[in-house]
């Protein structure tokens, strides 16, 4: 049976909002196995952690919940990776049917949030299905039904509206891939929201504009998949001046880590700027759980690089493989991926 989590659990799922340790432990930077690049190694460990081989969870208070946007994030790295096609089939297959997509992306009527909605659109569409007929539902149209005049896409909810640069991002992304196209007042929205030191911040119309790194980089994306150069741009520029020395990305709490980084470096390689993207993989590379690792674990990215720890080892392995291969969300493909979970080649 599906339990439908509350929309403030929903919003902390969907945005990743992880707790933060400092990064101490480059033992994980191992040579890269011959045979099975870093990519393939990652993701071939994220499908071995599907429950079921189907799905993620996560538990709340004991109790474990499904968690839609995690194993999307995996249909989404098993594409960049261009492996694991057969549990990229199965996730999406779980993710669709009617009783978890419901739980999702709501009913359509009362409830019908932005974020799922698009995000749920664009992996149909990246693993080469039709995001208007889904189980019947036309995720596009419903889509279309949550903009508003000013642009901006808004959830339709008892619970209120929890729509951000997220939602905001993946809804013109997910849009780009229709044949009407992105509507000109989304991305002119997204692009207002800019703060003026170029970056894009999570949450619109707060009394001051933050600059996020995660949030930027999927505006990012989604600027330069509407034809807004220009604001895109501006966003690359204060990506680059928010890199480390280390090629990593700061969340908001200040701890470099694999979930912004890998957003990052993937809208840097898709933005044009290689040795940018070049330094963040290597930040990444440092990450990855080699054969000196747990046989468990190796190929895992861990979040920060401190103990590793499996509550946040499969988004940040998810986000982490779309920065070392650097596929954008606007090209992406499952076109071509192989299937199997590959192994590290270690000795």
């Amino acid at each position: 049976m599906v339990v439908r989590l509350s929309r403030h659990r929903l919003l902390a799922l969907f945005c990743g909002v992880l707790a933060a340790l400092t990064l101490t432990t480059p033992a994980f930077a191992a040579p890269a196995p011959a045979g099975t690049t870093r990519a393939e190694a990652a993701a071939g460990w994220l499908a071995r952690q599907l429950v079921d081989g189907e799905r993620f969870e996560v538990v709340y208070d004991g109790v474990a919940y499904p968690d839609q946007g995690l194993t999307l994030d995996a249909v989404f790295a098993f594409a960049a990776a261009g492996v694991a096609d057969d549990s990229g089939t199965r996730a999406l297959a779980w993710v669709t049917r009617p009783d978890v997509r419901d739980a999702y992306v709501g009913d359509g009527a009362t409830e019908a949030y932005v974020g799922a909605t698009a995000k749920l659109a664009l992996a149909v569409a990246v693993r080469g299905g039709d995001p208007t007929d889904v189980g019947g539902v036309d995720l596009v149209a419903r889509l279309n039904s949550l903009q508003s005049p000013t642009g901006r896409f808004t959830d339709r909810s008892a619970f209120g509206d929890y729509s951000n640069a997220f939602s905001q991002s993946f809804a013109i992304l997910a849009l780009d891939r229709t044949a009407q196209g992105v509507p000109a007042a989304a991305a002119s929205w997204l692009a207002g929201t800019r703060c003026a030191d170029g970056g894009y911040p999570l949450l619109p119309a707060q009394p001051v504009c933050t600059s996020d790194v995660d949030a930027t980089a999927l505006a990012v994306q989604a600027l330069r998949a509407a034809g807004r150069g220009a604001d895109a741009a501006t966003g690359l520029r204060w990506l680059l001046s928010a890199q480390g020395t280390n090629g990593g990305f700061t969340n908001a709490a200040g701890t470099p880590n694999a979930n912004s980084t890998g957003l990052a470096a993937q809208a840097l390689r898709d933005g044009h700027r290689p040795l940018a993207w070049a330094r963040a993989r290597t930040f990444l590379a440092g990450l990855q759980v080699g054969c000196a690792g747990t046989p468990a674990d190796r190929g895992a990215v861990d979040f920060d690089g401190g103990a590793f720890d499996p509550d946040t080892a499969a988004r940040a392995t998810a986000q982490a493989v779309l920065g070392l291969t650097g596929a954008g969300y606007a090209h992406l493909s499952a076109a071509g991926a192989t299937t199997g979970a590959p192994t590290p080649d270690c000795p």
